[in-house]
């Protein structure tokens, strides 16, 4: 479970704090990271996980903003780099691209967006399809309306997203398609060793199959009613084993 989450500057400059449970977590933690970060060098900025004196810390570094989560129960280091990954792909995609002055004039939506990401410490909405259907990224007029009214509940969407409940979160809810089509592509790869005298010693065949689906519909039957036919990992690994042995 994360307990705080930190957007530092460049400078070492903490942009914006978020208290995620009900153990507060001082920011002296961020002058104990940026104290080792300048003394260590960027050796150990490249370290993604961190045992402090008092907590475990997850950071990655995206165009020079640090993301800096912290910790002092025990949980998966990959769940909080993953997040935190997951953090700055929203974020760059909002305000399109990430740097300093883009965080500091899009505060509310960053606060927002955390809001929403994350509950209590645990990933909760993290599908960027769902999250632009409840918060909408800013543009000029929600700008002026925040400066006028004062407050941000144009960027609020009222309703919840019908994605939240589908088994496909990241698919966009009532989705439709002119032409309902399959693309499959075949990739094969031959990696072959042979001696001076051109003698095969050695040949492998892999075989890869990349498909691409417009599909209204998720219900699968309708595949198999129009005909398409797709290959399961066991006759991939099958048809390779026989390609080998043939060879």
């Amino acid at each position: 479970m994360l307990q705080c989450i930190f957007l530092l500057a460049d400078s070492g400059e903490v942009m914006l704090e978020k208290q995620l449970s009900g153990h507060r977590v001082d920011r002296a933690i961020c002058s104990w990271f940026w104290e080792q970060a300048i003394a260590q060098g960027d050796s150990f900025k490249l370290l993604p996980v961190i045992a402090s004196p008092t907590h475990y810390l997850f950071q990655i570094v995206r165009e020079g903003i640090t993301f800096l989560a912290c910790t002092q129960a025990e949980m998966p280091p990959l769940m909080g780099i993953e997040f935190l990954c997951r953090v700055a792909d929203v974020l760059s995609d909002y305000l399109g691209g990430l740097n300093e002055d883009l965080i500091k004039d899009n505060f509310v939506i960053v606060y927002e967006l955390l809001d929403e990401m994350i509950d209590n410490g645990f990933p909760l909405t993290t599908e960027l399809n769902i999250l632009r259907e409840m918060i909408a990224p800013p543009n000029i007029v929600s700008k002026v309306l925040s400066v006028v009214t004062g407050s941000n509940i144009a960027n609020m969407n009222t309703t919840l997203p019908g994605a939240t409940a589908s088994c496909v979160p990241w698919r966009t809810t009532d989705l439709k398609h002119s032409n309902n089509e399959i693309y499959v592509d075949l990739v094969e790869e031959m990696d072959a060793t042979i001696n001076r005298l051109i003698v095969v010693q050695e040949m492998r065949v892999f075989f890869h199959v990349h498909s691409q689906s417009f599909d209204s519909s998720l219900d699968p039957e309708r595949h198999g009613e129009r005909g398409v036919k797709g290959y399961t990992t066991n006759e991939m690994f099958s048809e390779t084993t026989n390609r080998q042995k043939i060879i």
